[in-house]
């Protein structure tokens, strides 16, 4: 029997069928005529594939899955051209806000407005929105604006600068999690002063926008950013912390005490990009973890990847905060553990050492898509991150214990804040210290070539290393 003629498991069928769907809906930017038969077709191709189950099957489940992500992001191009008549045009649409409202540098509102109705048209895509005015809008709430109407960038379907508001509409009951945040976010800062209670927030409930603009700089000079965003890092300290305190007691409990950390966390976060891969990679972990199972690394970033895209296919086509998110996650845990095992052996890393594996690799496997996007190299990233990272679980868990001090007893709230205070504002000083350094950061923008060769290389490297250690990849468990 030859090696294409040999079986194999319908997972690797699985992973190379969410491939193809991501590489189909990325394609079908430059080419959107794809028509819906092509589903009966490709469901054809995987019932056959499955049905062998040999390597060779891989190529038509490949295919299929091509054609798939084909009609998926063909027909969303399809619907955002609807958008194009209006271009250049004074227009008024109709649209929730997405996200938390942000400023940009004229410290004009942003928000990022979804489910548009457009010339009484329901359209898909995001619109990016700066509003005229400063009004008080929130996460959740429906806006009517009025203004020109431009091409988009990156992921967004168009985008309208300085709108007028002709009317905000506030849902009832509204979005319940975002009140929990903002009610305890509330609290952390009668315990600590700012901006120390800003960063925390940012730790805890992921408030990024909270902290000052001079801060938020810093953090990006320092390659920071990924600590206080909502994202993966922050909900595998809370899976983790979970699963080791109640899986002696019961599985279940510690399931059970796991995913409802990962869908409150993602509520009072909400959906942005990164947060809906770190909840739907934790979800599908904490799932195959209560079977005694465990997922393959590149299965399960397959499979997210897919599947976010399924639902939202502008990710693939310019939302970086979804490419750095995956490109992070890929780095941590296919790049990370093979690295420890190459130059450590089977010895359980320490901390220190553990944390200084996956910063390296988070950075090798996001800069390229950062130098491309922003054009920009943190120097200091890799002393900052071994500096702070270690610390931000017990700045987490010190935050909300100032927070739940303040809530039970008010009047002693700083007394419960004073550890917090301090370990915050030590991560603080840290920053900014890095940040000042005139060298922390260097101006230097990677064409596509080179992101193309970069990832030939690292993709290369890990091949390299996977068969220099014969390191088995489940064993890289997100949640223990």
């Amino acid at each position: 029997m030859t090696w294409w003629q040999r079986r194999i498991h319908p997972t690797w069928q699985l992973t190379m069928c969410c491939g193809g769907i991501v590489g189909g809906v990325a394609l079908a930017q430059w080419w959107p005529y794809a028509a819906w038969w092509w589903l009966v077709v490709a469901g054809g191709g995987i019932a056959c594939a499955l049905h062998q189950s040999r390597r060779w099957c891989l190529i038509i489940i490949l295919i299929a899955g091509l054609m798939v992500g084909l009609v998926r992001g063909g027909s969303n191009q399809q619907q955002q051209r609807s958008y194009a008549v209006s271009f250049g045009h004074v227009a008024i649409i109709t649209g929730q806000v997405q996200d938390d409202p942000d400023t940009n540098q004229r410290n004009q509102l942003v928000v990022r407005l979804s489910a548009i109705r457009l010339n009484g048209r329901s359209l898909p895509g995001t619109v990016w929105v700066s509003l005229h005015g400063n009004p008080a809008v929130r996460r959740s709430d429906w806006l009517v604006v009025r203004g020109k109407l431009k091409p988009g960038f990156g992921n967004f379907a168009a985008v309208m600068q300085r709108a007028h508001v002709e009317r905000i509409v506030q849902p009832q009951p509204g979005d319940v999690a975002l009140q929990v945040r903002d009610w305890f976010a509330e609290h952390i800062r009668h315990a600590i002063h700012e901006p120390a209670a800003s960063l925390g927030s940012g730790y805890v409930l992921g408030q990024k926008r909270a902290l000052p603009h001079d801060i938020q700089e810093a953090m990006r000079a320092t390659g920071l950013t990924h600590i206080v965003v909502a994202s993966g890092y922050n909900l595998t300290i809370l899976v983790r912390l979970a699963r080791r305190l109640f899986a002696k007691v019961s599985r279940y409990l510690a399931v059970l005490t796991s995913a409802s950390l990962v869908l409150g966390f993602v509520a009072i976060t909400g959906l942005s990009p990164s947060m809906t891969r770190a909840g739907l990679v934790a979800g599908l972990s904490i799932w195959a973890w209560a079977y005694g199972r465990a997922f393959h690394p590149i299965t399960l970033l397959a499979v997210a990847s897919a599947a976010t895209v399924l639902w939202n296919p502008s990710y693939v086509w310019g939302e970086i905060g979804w490419q750095l998110s995956f490109a992070s996650f890929a780095g941590v845990m296919i790049l990370a553990p093979l690295l420890q095992r190459y130059f450590f052996g089977p010895v359980e890393p320490s901390i220190g050492r553990q944390v200084l594996g996956e910063t390296i690799s988070a950075q090798l496997a996001t800069l390229p898509i950062s130098l491309a996007a922003f054009g920009q190299l943190s120097l200091v990233a890799l002393p900052a991150n071994l500096l702070i990272v270690p610390w931000v679980p017990l700045a987490m868990l010190l935050t909300c214990i100032a927070g739940v001090g303040a809530l039970v007893w008010p009047s002693a709230a700083t007394v419960f804040g004073v550890p917090a205070q301090w370990l915050l504002d030590a991560m603080l000083w840290v920053v900014q210290q890095c940040a000042a350094f005139p060298w922390a950061q260097l101006d230097f923008t990677l064409p596509w070539w080179g992101v193309a060769l970069w990832y030939g290389g690292l993709i290369s490297l890990c091949w390299w290393l996977w068969r220099a250690t014969d390191y088995s990849l489940r064993d890289a468990s997100l949640i223990e």
